[in-house]
Order: C-alpha cells, then sequence, then structure tokens
C-alpha cells in the first residue's frame, strides 16, 4: 500500500483528492495558469510535472498512463504536443508557483501556479581558438587549389567569359546564336 501524503486530505477522502488534482492538472494545462490556494498548488506541482515529464516520452504508454489522471482527450493532445516539445531542453521546474493575497471572505492565502515559459537556449559563440582553426584550414585550401582554377569574383565585371565544354566562349556562342537568327531571317524572306 502506497504511503498516504501526510496532512489533512483536500477535500476529505483520498479519492476526492486525487479527482480534484487531477481537474486542477486539466485546468492547468488547458489555460497555461491558474489561481488556487496555495496548498493546492503545492498539491499540484509534483502531479503536473510528472505528467509533463511522461508527455515529453511521447509514446502510447506514456499517453495512457497521462489520460488515466487527465480525462480530457484535447488537453492530453495539447499536453504531447505544444506543451511537452516546449521543455524538451529542461529536466524538470516546468511550474512556477506565485503567491498572491488572501482570499476576500475566508482570508485563505491564494497563489497563481502557471507553467514556466519554455527554456530558450542561445546559439554557443565561436571560440576564438575554432575561428582560427577555421581560418587556417581555409589557408590551406587556398594554397593548394591551383591559381588557375579559383572562381572569380562576382563584383569583377571584367573578367573572361565561361568556357564550356567544347571550348566555345560565351561571347563566341551569342556570336553564332545571332548569325544563326539573321540565316533565319533571310531565308523567310
Amino acid at each position: 500500500m502506497p504511503t498516504p501524503t501526510k496532512g489533512a486530505r483536500l477535500g476529505g477522502s483520498p479519492a476526492h483528492e486525487r479527482l480534484m488534482l487531477a481537474n486542477l492538472a486539466t485546468s492547468l494545462f488547458q489555460h497555461g495558469k491558474i489561481q488556487t490556494t496555495e496548498t493546492k498548488a503545492r498539491r499540484l506541482r509534483p502531479l503536473a510535472e510528472q505528467l509533463i515529464t511522461k508527455a515529453k516520452r511521447g509514446d502510447l504508454a506514456a499517453r495512457r498512463r497521462v489520460l488515466a489522471v487527465v480525462k480530457d482527450k484535447d488537453v492530453v493532445y495539447t499536453l504531447f504536443d505544444q506543451i511537452a516539445p516546449r521543455y524538451a531542453n529542461r529536466n524538470g521546474g516546468y511550474t512556477r508557483i506565485v503567491k498572491t493575497g488572501p482570499r476576500k471572505g475566508d482570508a485563505a492565502p491564494m497563489a497563481i501556479i502557471e507553467l514556466v515559459e519554455e527554456l530558450v537556449v542561445a546559439e554557443p559563440k565561436a571560440s576564438k581558438k575554432t575561428a582560427g582553426r577555421k581560418a587556417a584550414q581555409q589557408d590551406k585550401v587556398e594554397a593548394l587549389a591551383p591559381a588557375e582554377e579559383t572562381p572569380a569574383t562576382s563584383g569583377d565585371q571584367d573578367a573572361e567569359a565561361p568556357v564550356s565544354a567544347s571550348g566555345d566562349t560565351a561571347a563566341a556562342r551569342a556570336d553564332s546564336d545571332l548569325a544563326v537568327e539573321e540565316n533565319n531571317e533571310q531565308n523567310k524572306a
């Protein structure tokens, strides 16, 4: 038999507590954040984080385990396809509890539990060492390449026209094309 949680149950029986936490988790995944009492938020946090971790696995067994807690299929779809991929690079700590003021009426301490925004991983900057290595590698490649095979720069307008496989230059091909067109015009007339 699992060890029961310490302290009073939320709402009386263990079954009612389980159902209440399942409904809170459903609302949390549906809306992104919910306002509840501090005690309920503290009890909800481990359950919500376990469900997100299962959703990160993404397999059928994990989906069935989540469906055992969260009964709404649309929320499970959102959890697996939208929420879990946001935390792919994060190991735990998916929720945040922010305490708010006491509730009007019974002065119960209130809190907002929300999903933490996704962790943005910055691209690692290239160190000076790797930049120097890349420059040295580029120099080696340029030194090994024959001078005549280096491509002309794109801004150089006076560069020679490329030579085709038959040995014709682009200017020679253009001249022959003009000659063919003139020949066609003369034949038509």
